[in-house]
């Protein structure tokens, strides 16, 4: 096949049509004449572009609200016929059939469609787009012969090939042209069968199931994920290794990847990591007492400092009070609005933090934290409240992903049961609430203590329950030691106790609550241990590991 096929007729039909008219005046001043469709033919002819209806080409008219115009031999073979094969010259000849040089289509906006809330499943329906795919993958099949545009984006590169080969295109960019149009045709076809197999498409048959908050997920036999690389990272988790972050855009809640960044250098592949387990927790915190300020400090993505209180400073002063050793160099994520207090003193001493993650800042509070730190992150996201997607989360591992829903179980005290012990106050079934919230965004094994809405220190990632109970007692040991009289502390585990040698060495180091799921055959020794030390428990029925 030649090396340059010159361009003598196209078929524009597009939906965005930014730099249309521009695009379509270059192609005509070089003698190339141009078929269109609907709305592409008007907005041309209104530009002056001489246009041929595309029914003129096929013979038909446009019909059934434009579901039917390009469907049609007359194109199709046009755009499939192969130049030098005889035999397809010959049918295109014998039909009338003329050969289409380029194909210039983008496609209906599908994505943008579904991506808006309440959208109606007709208005989606009518998005996807027929002849607009067929096009495109019957022209990029013959690239040998046929030039395709998919994006505004080539204009500039398909005018400016042409102009230098005396209105031709190189094969080069012909197959490149074709590589884009299967990946663009692929990834919409991804977006329609994501929404078909989630809450956008409402089979009637399923709408029981659909209003089921507990109902399974569906894993389709074959997964596509829409992902759109936003940015290439310095490294990754090391120096010796590559990184970039991709968006899921069909993710709604608040994220990392979509905050804005007021302040400070990119983010790395580690303080992502460790922004996003802020935000996480900053939610599920938030959800126990939505009418006060969640503050949570992260450091390699486990909680070292969180609390909840009255007011932002407040609620950041208690949360960086329980390991402020682990908090230097850490994240820290609020659900309120910055204030100027709050930013005082964050800023005040020694304190250095890589990431602060927010909904928002008062103008003096980000002034003063931008003053203090100069590579620091700030980040403004939405609002951290509590959400209930229930996406489904992928982790890779060698040759294949592990798929399962997020872990966006409510934690509620009033489900807790009384399994032994004194009968828990609302202040002490509130803390159980939220050490156990604390818990779930643990790496396990995990066992963290607190008291009066704060985290006073936690074991996680260890490999024995025991260990991790040993260092939640050594990082909360002074503030166990300084609680007042008649304060309720709180240990909560993120799964059971096989044995009672754990909870032994919290009742030990004065924990007088202990809240985890229950489920061992040796439940009765943990609750015969609570009974004799006076220490309430309190079985929650669900795990949160987190591995």
């Amino acid at each position: 096949m030649a090396e340059h096929i010159r361009i003598r007729r196209a078929l524009i039909s597009v939906s965005d049509k930014s730099g249309l008219v521009e695009f379509a005046r270059e192609l005509a001043a070089m003698g190339v004449e141009i078929i269109s469709t609907g709305g592409t033919a008007a907005a041309l002819a209104k530009a002056g572009i001489s246009v041929l209806p595309i029914e003129s080409v096929t013979g038909f008219p446009e019909m059934m609200d434009g579901r039917v115009k390009t469907l049609h031999p007359k194109v199709h073979g046009g755009l499939l016929g192969v130049r030098n094969n005889p035999e397809h010259m010959a049918a295109l000849t014998a039909h009338g059939i003329v050969p289409i040089d380029l194909v210039c289509v983008n496609l209906y906006p599908f994505e943008t469609t579904v991506d808006k809330p309440g959208i109606a499943e007709h208005e989606a329906i009518e998005n996807i787009d027929i002849g607009g795919p067929s096009m495109l993958r019957s022209a990029a099949k013959n690239f040998e012969s046929v030039t395709v545009v998919t994006d505004g984006g080539q204009y500039p590169r398909v005018i400016a090939e042409m102009r230098a080969n005396a209105g031709a295109t190189t094969m080069a960019l012909r197959r490149a042209c074709a590589q884009a149009v299967f990946a663009r045709t692929a990834e919409y076809d991804g977006a329609i069968a994501r929404w078909m197999s989630t809450a956008g498409f409402a089979h009637a048959e399923a709408a029981d199931a659909a209003a089921d908050a507990d109902a399974a997920p569906i894993f389709p036999r074959q997964a596509n994920i829409r992902l759109e690389l936003t940015d290439e990272l310095r490294y990754g988790e090391n120096p010796h290794q590559r990184g970039a972050v991709y968006a899921d855009r069909s993710f709604t809640g608040p994220s990392v990847v979509g905050a804005q960044l007021l302040h400070g250098k990119l983010l790395s592949y580690n303080n992502l990591l460790d922004a996003a387990a802020a935000l996480e927790l900053v939610q599920d915190l938030h959800a126990q007492r939505p009418n006060c300020t969640a503050c949570a400090v992260i450091k390699h993505t486990n909680p070292c400092g969180a609390a909840i209180a009255d007011s932002v400073l407040a609620a950041f002063e208690h949360a960086w009070s329980g390991d402020p050793m682990a908090a230097f160099g850490g994240i820290v994520a609020f659900s309120s609005t910055v204030d100027v207090a709050t930013a005082e003193a964050m800023a005040a001493g020694e304190r250095f933090l890589e990431v602060v993650i927010a909904p928002g800042y008062e103008p003096k509070a980000l002034e003063t934290l931008q003053a203090r730190w100069k590579n620091a992150r700030l980040l403004a996201t939405s609002h951290a409240s509590p959400t209930i997607d229930r996406a489904l989360t992928w982790r890779s591992i060698p040759g294949g992903m592990l798929v399962q829903e997020r872990d966006v179980h409510r934690i509620d005290a009033a489900q807790f049961t009384h399994a032994a012990g004194p009968v828990p106050s609302a202040a002490t079934l509130a803390d159980a609430a939220l050490m156990f919230a604390v818990a779930k965004h643990l790496k396990s094994n995990a066992v963290c203590i607190g008291a009066n809405g704060t985290l006073f220190g936690a074991g996680a990632g260890q490999m024995d329950r025991v260990a991790s109970c040993r260092n939640a007692v050594e990082k909360a040991h002074a503030k166990l030691a300084a609680t007042a009289a008649g304060t309720v502390a709180v240990a909560a585990s993120d799964a059971f106790f096989p044995f009672a040698d754990g909870p032994t060495l919290l009742a030990d180091a004065g924990v007088r609550c202990i809240v985890h799921p229950g489920g061992s055959r040796r439940d009765q020794d943990t609750f015969d241990l609570c009974n004799a030390r006076g220490i309430t428990c309190l079985l929650t029925g669900s795990r949160h590991f987190r591995h």
